[in-house]
């Protein structure tokens, strides 16, 4: 009996051993393995992809896709809130209470309560003349009496007076204007300019050309496809991999959809941004020249095909041609 529980703790120890080496080799596997999204034009040499360009005055307006990390178009700043009261003012729908709105009633009930209060203290009121016990209890009587008439008169007069004053000058925002309907925004068309079958034949043919200029680390060829803005990005990109010896290589570029998300007019120039669905042979190789003249395969299959999908924006002056002016991961 000892001895089979002793080879069943071993065979669970066993079992463990192999799940945690199956685990880590399999960390170790999505760590290394490449990926389209961690290669490509558009990516750090540290393997990370970026959202980064420009789209003008919509650079950073939300678009489905993820929101821009590097551009050199300024953020815009928000708008001040705007304060919750003007000073001298009560805040809309509330005027305060009766004693703030009448300031002169609380000193003259301030001065009817402390007479009273006085003539408690001291023995006698402002009516007792002989100075009799009978005669203060009469007089405070009196006093209280008077006061709560007079407070009584004073809070109807000014009642009266607050009405007219608030019927007469209504304040700026009505009290019924919450139940007014809310403006409703008319939707903005996506596609404000006209946009034709030769556009997106130029789209395809420009991420086949960009990524083929990339792979060689052409920046010339890359400047005729490109903005100033995304071909400093990729120069910094190019920089990295050579720094660490490697080459990206993005071959058999194939656009398998397109679809276009929004395209509009910018001042003097036009913007499309488009969501592209492609796939290509990606992988890294060493660029040390090699005896053989083969190259060294660091990383990556390239027998095998491997897909991203990102927004890709476009710009052109009037009757221009097409550049590539940001990309963003999906």
């Amino acid at each position: 009996m000892a001895n089979r529980t002793l080879s069943a703790i071993a065979a669970s120890l066993s079992q463990v051993r192999w799940r945690a080496a199956a685990i880590a080799l399999l960390c170790a596997w999505i760590a290394l393995a490449p990926s389209l999204a961690e290669a490509r034009a558009g990516s750090s040499s540290s393997g990370r992809s970026f959202s980064q360009g420009s789209r003008g005055s919509r650079t950073f307006e939300g678009n489905g896709a993820a929101p821009m990390e590097r551009s050199m178009t300024a953020r815009p700043t928000p708008a001040p809130s705007a304060p919750l009261a003007s000073p001298g003012y009560a805040a809309p729908g509330y005027a305060g209470g009766f004693m703030q709105r009448n300031p002169f009633m609380t000193g003259l009930l301030g001065g009817f309560v402390g007479a009273g209060l006085a003539g408690m203290l001291f023995g006698h009121s402002a009516w007792a003349a002989d100075g009799s016990s009978g005669g203060s209890m009469l007089g405070l009587l009196l006093q209280f009496a008077l006061i709560g008439g007079l407070i009584w008169l004073a809070i109807s007069f000014f009642r009266r007076r607050s009405a007219g004053t608030a019927a007469a000058e209504p304040t700026a925002y009505a009290r019924s204007a919450g139940s007014m309907p809310a403006p409703t925004a008319t939707p903005r068309n996506p596609v404000e300019i006209n946009v034709t079958e030769a556009d997106f034949t130029a789209w395809g043919a420009l991420l086949t050309a960009i990524q083929e200029a990339w792979s060689r680390g052409d920046l010339a060829a890359l400047r005729r496809y490109v903005t100033p803005e995304m071909l400093s990005y990729f120069s910094e990109e190019l920089s990295a991999n050579a720094s660490q010896g490697v080459e990206n290589r993005v071959e058999h570029v194939n656009l398998l959809k397109g679809d276009l998300q929004e395209a509009w007019s910018d001042g003097d120039l036009e913007y499309a941004t488009t969501r592209l669905r492609w796939s290509a042979n990606d992988y890294m190789v060493s660029a040390a020249q090699q005896p053989s003249g083969q190259a060294v395969i660091v990383s990556g299959d390239p027998s095998r095909a491997v897909e991203a999908t990102e927004n890709w924006t476009f710009v052109r002056s009037h009757g221009g041609r097409w550049l590539l002016s940001a990309i963003q991961q999906v």
